[in-house]
């Protein structure tokens, strides 16, 4: 399976996790056209696309919808998520959809997962995991540091990511969810990223450097007019009997908007064998 085939793992947790994250396993949101204006771009593109990161942590906080496709085999799982991110203090939290035909049940509780630097914690997890307790596992375990594991990709870890873009060409002007912004298309690459990403979330990082069959990243990123991220697409590749593709989109807005985030106590994470 997808996860399995990259993982460099320690530990129990992290093992079950990325199986989980095969279950999890993966779209994008509907992506907006981008039937660009001939306006030009404002500074070099690779830049621009660079700073989103940082310009994010200036403005604070955000709410979030995720969403990942993984397509395999002619068939397409999609898996949706909602939430908020505080970028000033490295955490959030999502509520992640399973699609029906996952486990082939009609309905499947959502999986609450909360998003702080170094870790991933999830409730509602399944899979022998009792319905009152937390699972965490260390996401620098992890063979893709999170980008794909939880069913969503860490926004933060999304934007953090864009540090290390290149070849960037600005496509134009288009609208995201009813604002106008700027749409750069390019490549980033995981290990340069990792390298000057903020502390926090470097360790993540440098295990997908590791763990991914291939550095580089396609993305779409849209900003607007004060250079905020406010969707990406990424599309991993994985290699596994064939090739596996995986698109991870994020859409930021409400901008400012409070988030809190409350971790469980140590005594509410689970801390026996959880079933693949």
């Amino acid at each position: 399976m997808v996860v399995h085939q990259h993982r460099r793992l320690r530990g129990r947790a992290g093992e079950a996790v990325l199986a989980a994250g095969v279950t999890l396993a993966v779209t994008a949101l509907a992506g907006c056209a981008g039937g660009g204006s001939d306006d030009r771009p404002h500074g070099d593109p690779a830049a621009v696309v660079r700073g989103a990161a940082d310009a994010l942590t200036r403005t604070g906080s955000a709410r979030a919808r995720t969403a990942m496709e993984m397509a395999t085999g002619g068939t397409r799982v999609t898996i949706r998520g909602e939430g908020g991110v505080d970028f000033k203090n490295r955490m959030g939290q999502l509520l992640v959809m399973l699609p029906a035909d996952v486990k082939g049940q009609a309905e499947h509780r959502p999986i609450t997962e909360l998003l702080v630097p170094g870790a991933l914690y999830m409730k509602n997890r399944g899979a022998g995991v009792p319905d009152d307790k937390w699972v965490r596992v260390d996401t620098t375990t992890l063979a893709d540091g999170n980008l794909v594991t939880g069913g969503a990709t860490d926004p933060l870890v999304a934007a953090e990511l864009l540090r290390g873009a290149q070849e960037v060409t600005y496509v134009g002007e288009t609208e995201v969810a009813g604002t106008k912004v700027r749409h750069y298309r390019g490549t980033t690459d995981i290990g340069r990223a990792a390298r000057i990403a903020s502390p926090e979330v470097r360790g993540a990082l440098e295990a997908a450097a590791k763990g991914f069959s291939k550095d580089t990243v396609p993305f779409d990123a849209y900003l607007d007019e004060e250079g905020r991220l406010r969707k990406v697409r990424h599309r991993f590749t994985y290699v596994n009997d064939g090739v596996i593709d995986v698109s991870s989109t994020t859409l930021l807005y409400g901008f400012g908007t409070p988030v809190t985030v409350v971790l469980p106590a140590g005594g509410d994470i689970y801390a026996g064998k959880i079933a693949e």
